[in-house]
């Protein structure tokens, strides 16, 4: 006789197992195929899903109420409709998908001597994962041109990719929430999405937030008097990262660019600017005397902040940042990022701009555009970090019906039937197991009220209701039990 151990998988599978081949290979592969999820993902349980909700739902509430409408477009596109859109380094973020079948079938042998990944690329790649909800829309704009009301005021929450290393807060598949207008270049849209953000986070009950605001024509003004329009782009890309990298690093970014050291010297005072929104202009005035462009974007940010003071603001402020740059090419006029109350350590959880004409990349010219985005994973994480969920945003089923056999459960149906139809989340336990398991699975998962409904009170027509967490039980009618359970 064949001595057969019990072997446990990784799993919890128990088996024998057997000296055949079969036994050996397939406790091999369960033990090297442990499952795993990409790096940058995440699996949500049933809790994290309806917080997720809570924060998608108030802000889906807040754009219909300030009038958008909302669209979906795919998970991924045409590469040529996101590669070079948003510079050398948001191009490297964007996930490729190889073509189908035998991608490598089509490829000349010139281009493997190349040995060049972007043009190998571009053979065996036609489509990308998209990297943010702007540019698709951009294209859906130009796409669906003769279908569209313009101005057009359009919100979307959908996921996004990019490739880039995770870290707290930053993550290669994420949501984003966006709210655009294109199709007018009025301020009041940008007034309007300073109050948008302002809407969601006093709903969200999230104090402490601070929208900083600058315009890109006061970049390009900067870029100008210091000698270095010619280099806008790297300009922009590396003064953008002065929160992450410091003064010494985007100077030191600056001069690998060949930004010359004069023009770096020429904006020490921007690294060191203080005051209240007046004196920020006003510097931003006098440094910015000779350049057209840089007074335009002044004039346009002391409307939109003025115009906004004016108004007044529920929950956030409002703070013109002089070195807010946000590195996205397409970005010309106003630009803003939401940072997180201070004391949480996060980095943006939303931002936005105007984009004179990005729907010109795809043949519609004069088109300017407005629009923001809400972090939703970021939110979350703050709302988590400052315990702000209500105690209400919850997965739990509101009552539990215990089951003690074939007869009672489908008593039991009835009722739960009728309660669901009236809105009330209501469960039966599935077995006619022992009580205390149907207690104690009610108790793990929070479930507020348990109901009795055995022999004694089929016959009387009543259900004996349980408050779990003071241990208190009635003897109630259904009407009585519909009532204490609304």
């Amino acid at each position: 006789m064949i001595f057969a151990p019990t072997v446990v998988f990784p799993n919890g599978i128990q088996t024998k197992l057997r000296p055949q081949l079969g036994n050996r290979e397939m406790y091999k592969d369960t033990i090297l195929k442990k499952p795993s999820i990409p790096k940058g993902t995440r699996d949500f349980s049933p809790a994290e899903v309806v917080r997720r909700n809570y924060i998608t739902q108030t802000i889906q509430s807040c754009f219909r109420t300030f009038g958008f409408q909302p669209i979906e477009t795919p998970s991924f596109e045409n590469s040529e409709t996101l590669m070079g859109k948003y510079g050398d380094e948001g191009d490297r973020l964007i996930f490729k998908i190889l073509n189908s079948g035998d991608y490598l079938n089509k490829v000349s042998d010139e281009t493997y001597k190349e040995q060049d990944s972007n043009l190998l690329t571009s053979e065996i790649s036609e489509k990308a994962l998209r990297y943010d909800l702007t540019v698709p829309f951009a294209r859906y704009v130009v796409q669906h041109q003769n279908e569209i009301d313009f101005p057009f005021k359009r919100y979307q929450i959908q996921p996004v990719w990019r490739a880039d290393r995770p870290q707290k807060g930053r993550f290669r598949e994420f949501f984003q929430c966006d709210a655009d207008v294109v199709g007018s270049t009025s301020l009041w849209q940008e007034v309007e999405f300073v109050q948008l953000y302002d809407a969601v986070f006093h709903k969200l009950g999230l104090g402490g937030v601070t929208v900083k605001i600058n315009n890109r024509k006061i970049l390009s003004g900067i870029a100008e008097v210091i000698g270095a329009e010619d280099k806008l782009i790297d300009f922009t890309v590396a003064l953008d990262k002065l929160d992450k990298i410091g003064e010494e690093g985007v100077s030191t970014e600056m001069r690998s660019k060949g930004i010359s050291e004069a023009a770096i010297e020429r904006l020490q005072p921007l690294f060191s600017v203080q005051g209240d929104a007046s004196e920020k202009l006003e510097m931003l005035k006098q440094l910015l005397s000779s350049s057209e462009i840089g007074q335009q974007g002044i004039s346009e940010l002391e409307f939109i902040v003025s115009t906004v003071t004016e108004l007044g603001l529920q929950t956030v402020g409002l703070e013109i940042d002089v070195t807010l740059a946000r590195g996205l090419n397409y970005y010309t006029g106003a630009i803003f990022e939401v940072a997180a109350p201070a004391q949480v350590k996060m980095g943006s959880i939303g931002g936005g701009g105007r984009y004179d004409d990005l729907t010109g990349i795809f043949g519609l010219k004069n088109m300017s555009g407005v629009g923001i985005s809400f972090g939703l994973d970021r939110i979350y994480l703050v709302l988590e970090e400052l315990n702000l969920f209500p105690e209400t945003v919850s997965p739990t089923t509101k009552v539990l019906f215990i089951n003690f056999g074939t007869a009672e459960a489908a008593y039991a149906m009835r009722a739960i039937t009728q309660l669901r139809r009236e809105g009330i989340t209501a469960e039966l336990y599935p077995d006619a197991a022992k009580m205390g398991k149907q207690m104690g699975y009610a108790d793990k998962r929070n479930i507020p009220f348990v109901v009795l409904a055995g022999g004694n009170e089929m016959e009387a027509g009543t259900f004996t209701l349980k408050h779990m967490k003071s241990g208190e039980q009635d003897t109630v009618s259904f009407e009585e039990l519909r009532a204490k359970l609304g």
